[in-house]
């Protein structure tokens, strides 16, 4: 199979398919109205039935348990029929710049020399090399909400007006550095450690940061009750408020670490969520080295209609509101990757999807993929929380990252 296609033994029953799942036109006007009861076909032997079987069964579990927290949370706040009525509202001028396709009417260009702080992180408690140093990066977010609307409501969250981001890096760099942005509610550096291999990556000679998406961690609402609920529970505006911000701000922290440090290349991956703030930065900085996303959600309000019984409560409040499920999407539209083409080259683009995800399924990642002109992919065997067969998948990014000159050549032994 050519390298720039899917470059694993997993594949589509669908890839020789002439027609492209993503639609011409405004995408969330003509994608199917039945997405979201969707899914993507793979052909599989038996072993691999078995497998991604079992850690799709998990993954319901996992949905069934994020559906409930988020729906409980977030529907009285920002989806109940009250507050989509007054999304719709807003939803003319964010609609507006969706359409045009001009991604720089939403996505604006931040400031040149924002003061980043740099404070050493002995504490980080696994990954300290000695030939490394740990490092706490800060700064003081200048983002400004693109509608007049959401500034009050928005900026009233102190806590997120403060960008984080944890970084290690070689003491004779600088290096190539891989940014990495975790997934909903998952900003733990642990985990993250663990599931972006970061510390395989520095030993191949880059240097390796994770960033704190907006409203998680550190950045949440006061009296939140999990991290991360800031980003859905203020509505489909805040929701698109909350990605225009974590684009901006790591904007500025890419352009630190290029102008400040001399960081010659700078590439994102990122998983669910963060890959989805990925994909989206490869629509709007041409600066990366590449992008990388990693079972990415896509559509967010086809998603959310998947996810019960957080499903079942949106339909309900669509139906209250008048809403039809392309409204939906419309809502969201101005801050969804489809809406906009990629910056960045084909052959600076992979995706790693999971053929049993259950969280974010692999029609997002099949529905990207299309997008980018189905750039390099790779399926692996396992769902969104279990990421079987994770070494080959890491091997394949390694691959990548040596084809477009960002790891030297025999890095990977």
């Amino acid at each position: 199979m050519e390298d720039s296609a899917i470059v694993s033994r997993i594949v589509h029953e669908s890839y020789e398919r002439e027609a492209p799942l993503m639609p011409g036109g405004h995408w969330w006007e003509h994608l199917d109205d039945d997405f979201a009861r969707t899914s993507e076909k793979f052909d599989l032997a038996r072993a691999d039935r078995l497998q991604i079987g079992a850690a799709a069964a998990f993954d319901h579990v996992v949905r069934a348990i994020f559906g409930t927290m988020v729906g409980s949370m977030a529907i009285p706040f920002g989806f109940n029929p009250i507050e989509l009525r007054r999304s719709m509202k807003d939803a003319a001028l964010y609609a507006e710049m969706a359409e045009s396709g001009d991604r720089s009417q939403f996505f604006h260009d931040p400031p040149a020399g924002v003061r980043v702080r740099v404070e050493r992180g002995s504490w980080f408690p696994r990954f300290e090399p000695d030939d490394g140093v740990c490092e706490v990066l800060r700064f003081d977010s200048p983002f400004q909400p693109i509608h007049p609307n959401q500034h009050r409501p928005y900026l009233r969250h102190d806590r997120n007006r403060v960008a984080f981001a944890r970084m290690t890096r070689h003491r004779d760099g600088p290096r190539p550095t891989i940014v990495a942005i975790h997934g909903f509610t998952a900003e733990g550096y642990l985990i993250n450690e663990w599931f972006f291999a970061l510390p395989w990556f520095y030993r191949m000679g880059c240097d390796i940061a994770l960033f704190t998406l907006p409203f998680h961690g550190p950045r949440q609402t006061r009296f939140s009750p999990f991290s991360g609920h800031g980003f859905f529970a203020g509505g489909t505006s805040r929701f698109n408020e909350a990605v225009a911000q974590s684009v901006f701000d790591f904007r500025i922290l890419l352009s630190w670490l290029q102008r400040e440090q001399g960081v010659e290349q700078v590439g994102v991956t990122g998983l669910s969520l963060g890959g989805f703030i990925s994909s989206m930065l490869a629509s709007v900085e041409p600066n990366l080295a590449f992008a990388l996303p990693n079972v990415p959600i896509i559509s967010v309000a086809d998603l959310v209609l998947e996810w019960q019984p957080l499903g079942a409560l949106m339909r309900t409040a669509l139906r209250a509101s008048g809403l039809s499920s392309a409204d939906a999407r419309r809502l969201l539209a101005v801050s969804c990757p489809l809406s906009y083409p990629p910056v960045l080259p084909r052959e600076r683009l992979m995706i790693v999807g999971g053929a049993g995800d259950r969280l974010a399924p692999p029609k997002h990642s099949r529905l990207l993929w299309d997008h980018w002109q189905r750039c390099r992919m790779h399926w692996f065997p396992g769902s969104h929380s279990i990421h079987l067969d994770r070494g080959a998948y890491l091997t394949e990014m390694a691959r990548f990252m040596m084809g477009i000159g960002f790891l030297e050549p025999g890095s990977t032994t």
